[in-house]
């Protein structure tokens, strides 16, 4: 018996994961629960277990690929049962009329294409430039195509991306393209598709939209964004040239088609992957005979109208946006815990109106008891730093100062003014920044939440971590001076109120005041603070209270015992 095992939702709110690693072959016996492979979503990195006992039968999707959940990524023959049962996608092939090469085209469509059933691409046979690319390689659909073009193996070649990608450089590397050589077409067109330039036709939106001369719309593509190969030009005259019609491409490493349709692509000298589909059979493109002449003649004209402005004088290619090929630059991509991040950083400052505090407080004393103390924590296990003791003085700071640990229910116009402490701590990983939190801060003591602490950042940074842990902080502190730096102005992890930044720990001079008001110039431990805050639910005089309680408590320490 199959069993087919659809991507699951492996955390709150997730789309998509990107099949970072698979860790099962097929014909690999598993058992229920056993990791078959890694997935990275926009918050972790975890682990897919297996739902029963089997062998593995067939794996459906390659490392690197963006999985949408609900989608089939594995299918298992289930453990004591032998089958030779094909798959539903295998069934429906198996019932298609011979004479088609792909699944949807009927004999009489094959007929209209002109094929005759005497010619091998009637019978399914498929020539060399249409081979499927090798699924084992790291490369995305735009490099697999470049090196196709330049008649290169992308299994001779070395990627230089993350986890061995093949990006477009190592390609033009291979063919001996550099940064700055000069020659012919063929190697000005792969130098054009490397960087994302291709000869590729967008959508004219008006012939008013005229731009200076190479000045290219960004255009979204089936697998890419691409810009077009030409657009409204404007000498330096002002004179305007209208352009032709163009046509969106698409970038595919796989597409549905009739054999006549490839034939008339192979004749047309342009790649069927890149010519936009109108259609889907299965869930995948299908391209028509219809699609692949338009396509071909945009390119044309496209292609015309740079040779006539080149011939004119004109600049031709892209306003601002070429970049250097080969080894100056390489490409990664902007998905998973990254593309989060950023969607995070855009919500938060458009969201929330910002302000930010600055401030510093005399720690001294504070330095003294982590020393005192530290030697103790190290008996239990535990490294004591000073994050434990900020922590503390945080709640504490926002149980005096409730709107700092509020949040604003835009959806229902309340300000929801919460009772738990969640503190999250900002933690730098090789992917990016992550926030783990550390649940009911308020009830633990400091020794406790220095281990839970340790424990959640040190998942976060080994991509252990599970997606609800980063998940219910209430407030956020984030360490700037343990790579250096005094001020900073943190955006908050919205939707919370406010989060501090911790600057350097710095030996400085103050006046220090005696009991009998004397006053002397000392060496001091001085931190910096930064509080940002929402601006619409906290009011300056606010803000500024709650950071002076926050240094109340860190200039004397010992009246965290009291918390």
């Amino acid at each position: 018996m199959v069993r087919e095992f659809e991507l699951p939702d492996v955390g709150e709110g997730v789309a998509e994961g990107e099949l970072v690693s698979w860790l099962v072959e097929e014909g690999d016996p598993v058992e229920e629960d056993q990791p078959v492979a890694e997935v990275e979503t926009d918050k972790a990195l975890v682990e897919v277990p297996a739902p029963v006992d089997g062998t593995v039968r067939e794996l459906h999707a390659e490392e690197g690929d963006v999985v949408p959940v609900g989608t089939v990524i594995i299918s298992f023959d289930v453990e004591g049962e032998e089958s030779e049962e094909p798959t539903e996608s295998e069934q429906e092939r198996a019932s298609e009329p011979e004479g088609i090469d792909e699944p949807g085209e009927s004999p009489s469509e094959a007929a209209e294409s002109g094929e005759t059933a005497g010619s091998p691409e009637a019978t399914g046979a498929e020539t060399d430039d249409v081979a499927p690319p090798d699924d084992r390689l790291f490369a995305p659909p735009r490099v697999r195509r470049l090196a196709r073009e330049q008649d290169l193996d992308l299994s001779s070649i070395r990627g230089s991306g993350p986890g061995g990608r093949i990006t477009a450089a190592d390609v033009l590397a291979a063919t001996g393209v550099g940064a700055g050589s000069e020659s012919g077409d063929g190697t000005d067109q792969a130098r054009s598709q490397a960087t994302g330039g291709d000869a590729e036709a967008g959508t004219a939106e008006s012939e008013s939209d005229a731009a200076s001369v190479g000045a290219e719309p960004a255009v979204e593509s089936a697998g890419s964004a691409s810009t077009s190969a030409s657009g409204s030009q404007q000498t330096g005259t002002g004179t305007e040239t209208e352009t032709p019609a163009q046509v969106e491409s698409a970038d595919r490493d796989r597409t549905l088609a009739a054999p006549a349709t490839r034939q008339l692509a192979e004749e047309e000298g342009v790649d069927i992957d890149a010519v936009p589909a109108v259609e889907e059979r299965e869930g995948e493109a299908f391209v028509t005979p219809e699609a692949v002449r338009e396509y071909a003649e945009a390119q044309r004209q496209a292609q015309e109208a740079d040779r006539e402005a080149i011939e004119a004088g004109e600049p031709v290619g892209t306003k601002g946006t070429d970049f250097a090929p080969g080894e100056r630059e390489r490409r990664e991509p902007f998905q998973g815990v990254r593309k989060r991040i950023a969607e995070a950083m855009v919500e938060s400052k458009y969201s929330a109106p910002h302000v930010t505090h600055h401030d510093e407080v005399d720690v001294t004393e504070l330095v003294d008891a982590r020393e005192e103390l530290k030697a103790r924590a190290e008996e239990q296990g535990i490294r004591l730093t000073y994050m434990p003791f900020v922590m503390k003085a945080v709640v504490a700071a926002l149980q005096e100062h409730p709107e700092m640990n509020a949040v604003i229910d835009e959806e229902n116009d309340e300000i929801v003014y919460r009772d738990y402490y969640n503190i999250g701590v900002a933690t730098a990983t090789d992917v990016g920044l992550m926030v783990p939190v550390v649940e009911n801060a308020e009830q633990k003591g400091l020794l406790q939440l220095a281990s839970e602490m340790n424990e959640v950042v040190q998942k976060a940074r080994d991509r252990t971590i599970s997606p609800g842990e980063l998940q219910g902080s209430t407030f956020t502190v984030t360490n700037i001076g343990g790579i250096g730096g005094e001020y900073a102005t943190p955006i908050i992890n919205y939707p919370e109120a406010g989060i501090l930044a911790l600057g350097e720990i710095k030996r400085k001079p103050r006046v220090v005041t005696d009991d009998d008001g004397t006053e002397s110039i000392e060496p001091r431990s001085v931190l910096t603070l930064s509080v940002s805050f929402d601006h619409r639910l906290i009011d300056g005089a606010v803000g500024a209270r709650f950071t002076n309680t926050v240094m109340e408590y860190l200039e004397n320490p010992s009246l965290l015992l009291l918390e």
